[in-house]
Parts: structure tokens; sequence; C-alpha cells
């Protein structure tokens, strides 16, 4: 972090994103786009009052079954007889497949000794495809969950293996760029003006170059993968105010106050979930997922004069009073804005398939994940591995130091959330009651019921 002035400084947030969206829910689509280089940028579509969103639903209506259509709190899903299912179509899924029966979150997952089948369920309703690509409920529009999502979380966690100890991403300047950056704020020397403002923003962001994309614990190439990413990064371009969040927000760069921020700080935000998530029946039958599910933290890191990071030792109270709101407006943030709605339902999954390996529920049904365990076979590692994306800047005169960049990611310890110390009871067996009512008389090839 560098002094440049003595009565007004300019305030410069840095961040691995590249563009600024607006607020309007109705009038924009905002998704992400990763080239065959591997760099992510965003895909922002405008749809002035809705129009292009209607007459996209209209045409799913009119498309898909009215049984399938028809808003559900509760829809099951038998995971081996829909694997059994798309066995017999030689690995070729239908879109009532590949969208889970309109499923749009996992909230049960349920063993049946008897018949053997290993289930989830949640809220469900039709689906469509909305103008920047993201599969949402029609009624809701919110994400529909996607079997190649699943099928990520299933390998993750494979039965009789020991599986992925961390599912995360983690978007970081290099230490060359920061070191080049330390070089440029040197040059500037010791004053700078309102005059400077783009000289200054060009030469940050010539400087950091592109910024590095890390995928843990599932492939680069998958929709899984692409989702983290880009929650991460949009977290991000809110925190240093260049996204306008649709909800009410106080930004970092909002908050922050440069003459308590420490030179050369660098702050660091990750997704991460709530890990006291999980309600598990005693008989271990029937789990039940429950809040939000997910929670911002923060960290701070020194920035060296060679781009080295360590750990510094102090917090920034603008950094912790902006993750603690995120937190605490995450699920209004996730009604309005989809890839929120998107990171926590891989949570879920994520949550929902260690659960199933730990019970050992697979064993016990005789399934193996059939086809869904084989990438030859059934292939979802299909889309350009997201592994760079440019410097983004925000110039604002305030206080008088220079903010350095951010980093951060996300980060899923699945299995954490099923710590004895981290599970609910279940109180009077409720979860347990709602596995007994349930019917499994399904007729051959059905795979999902209401």
């Amino acid at each position: 972090m560098r002094q440049v002035g003595t009565r007004t400084i300019l305030l410069v947030a840095v961040l691995a994103v590249c563009l600024s969206i607006g607020s309007s829910a109705s009038a924009q689509q905002a998704g992400v786009a990763v080239d065959a280089q591997g760099v992510l940028k965003m895909n922002v579509v405008n749809d002035p009052g809705g129009r292009l969103m209607q007459q996209r639903i209209a045409a799913a209506k009119s498309t898909l079954p009215p049984e399938i259509t028809k808003p559900t709190a509760m829809r099951m899903i038998s995971l081996n007889r829909l694997a059994d299912v798309i066995g017999s179509r030689n690995g070729v899924p239908t879109d009532e497949m590949r969208y889970l029966a309109g499923l749009i979150r996992v909230k049960y997952v349920f063993y049946y000794p008897d018949t053997k089948d290993i289930v989830i369920a949640g809220p469900a309703e039709g689906w469509v495809t909305n103008p920047v690509g993201r599969v949402v409920g029609m009624t809701s529009g919110r994400p529909t969950i996607q079997l190649q999502d699943l099928v990520v979380a299933l390998r993750a966690y494979p039965p009789g293996k020991k599986g992925t100890g961390l599912i995360g991403c983690s978007i970081d300047p290099t230490q060359e760029g920061l070191a080049e950056m330390q070089r440029f704020l040197r040059s500037i020397g010791t004053r700078a003006t309102p005059a400077h403002t783009q000289f200054i923003v060009n030469g940050l962001r010539t400087s950091l170059g592109l910024q590095d994309v890390r995928i843990d614990g599932v492939p680069p190439e998958t929709h899984f993968a692409q989702v983290m990413v880009e929650a991460d990064y949009r977290m991000k371009l809110i925190g240093i105010g260049l996204e306008r969040p649709p909800i009410r927000l106080v930004s970092w760069v909002d908050r922050a106050n440069p003459a308590q921020v420490s030179r050369n700080a660098m702050q660091r935000w990750y997704f991460v979930p709530d890990y006291h998530c999980v309600r598990i029946s005693d008989d271990g039958l029937a789990m039940e997922l429950v809040g939000d599910g997910v929670k911002l933290i923060g960290e701070d890191e020194m920035v060296t004069a060679g781009g080295q990071r360590q750990a510094s030792g102090q917090k920034s109270a603008a950094s912790q009073a902006f993750v603690t709101s995120f937190t605490k407006k995450y699920s209004e943030l996730a009604e309005r804005s989809p890839v929120y709605a998107e990171l926590r339902n891989l949570i879920d999954l994520a949550v929902a398939s260690a659960h199933i390996q730990k019970q050992g529920y697979c064993q016990k049904a005789g399934w193996d994940l059939g086809l869904l365990g084989n990438e030859q076979e059934f292939a979802v590692e299909t889309y350009h591995a997201p592994k760079q994306v440019a410097t983004a800047v925000n110039a604002i005169w305030k206080g008088h130091r220079l903010m350095t960049p951010i980093g951060g990611g996300v980060s899923i310890h699945a299995r954490k959330a099923l710590e004895s110390s981290n599970t609910l009871p279940d109180e009077k067996g409720k979860v347990a009651e709602l596995r007994k009512e349930i019917k499994l008389n399904l007729d051959k090839g059905q795979w999902w019921w209401n």
C-alpha cells in the first residue's frame, strides 16, 4: 500500500474480474463465459421488462408435461433407479433427467433397505433456460439442480473410497503480478491528484495482469467448477463496488477507512459451508439439510515488496462487517441473484454425497454409481476449465491510503458437516418419520415422484 498524497488520496480496490454490471434483475441477466484459453469473463444480457424471459417461460410451459411443471414442496428422486434408466438409454439422458425433474434444492437424503433405493428429495418446479444460459425454475427463478453437478459430487465422495477432502476454488494475483504492482506504486512517487486516477488504474491493471484460478477437489472442466468461480468473483465485485447487488448491502469499499488499513494489506474473502447444517435420524437412514448453508469469512494478509503474501495478524473492521453482512443476507441475495443459490446447491450436493458415502448407502444397495461413476460412459468434464481472469480496478478518492488486491475463493470440507459436533439432533424423530411416510410404489422405469 502506497501513500500518494497528503490531503486527498486515491482509494483503489483491485480484483480478478472484468466488468461492472447493474442491479436490475428484470433488465439484466448475468453469468460467465470461459473461452478456449481458459480466461473467464462476464456474460451480461439486457432484457428490458423481462420480456425475453417471459417468452422463454411460455415456450417451456408448452413443451413440459403439466405434472412436472406444477411446483411441489416435495419431489423424490431415486438415484440408483435414475442411473439404471440412463443406462438403458445408452448413457443419453432426457432433459427431465438432466435437470432432475425440476428439483431446485436438496433438502433430504433417505435410504430404504427393503427396496435398496437411495433417495434425494426437495422442492421442484418446471424449468427454463434464461438468456445467459442458466437453467432456473420458471416459477421461483431459482436455479435448477443439474444431474452433471450431482455426478461431480458423487464422484468426489465415491463408495468404498476415501474421496476428496476439499472442494473449492481460489482466484488470486500471481507473485510476479504483486511484485510488479509494488514496483509501479513506488514509481508513482508520494503525491497524486484526481487527474492521475486513470493513469494509476491503468498501471495497476497492467502490472497485475491476469490472475490465476485454482480448482480443488473436482475436475476444473465441469459446470460445478465454473459455478464456484463465478460465485466467488461476483461476490468480490460486490465487495469492491463494481457490481451493485439486487438487495441493500454495503460494500467493503464503502465501509473501508483507509487510515485504519495496514500498509500493503491484502483482503481475502472465502465462501465456506455453514457446517451446522445437517440433521440425521437416529437410525442413520434419513438426513435433512437445514438453514442457508453458506457463510462468507475473511482473513488479512500482507504483501511484501517481492510479491510474497504472509499473515498480517490484524483484522480489518470493514472487511469483517462486509462478510458478516453478506452472510446474514445470503438467503435474501440468493433469492435475487441465482448464482448464490446455485453455490448453495453445490454445497448441499457435496454434503449429501459425503453423507451417502459415510453411511455406506451405495454398498448396502449394491450400487457402485453405475455409468454415472465413469467419465467415459457419462461425460461431465465438457467445459473449458477456468484458468485466469483479467484484473479490474475500482478507484475512489477517499482517505489517505492506497488499497491493495482482493483474493480468496470457495472452500468446502463437506465431511466436516457430518462430524458429531456439528450435526443437529432429530428432535421428536421428525426426519425419521418423514422417511417412513414416503412410499415407493413405483412403476418399472419410474425414478421420480411427488
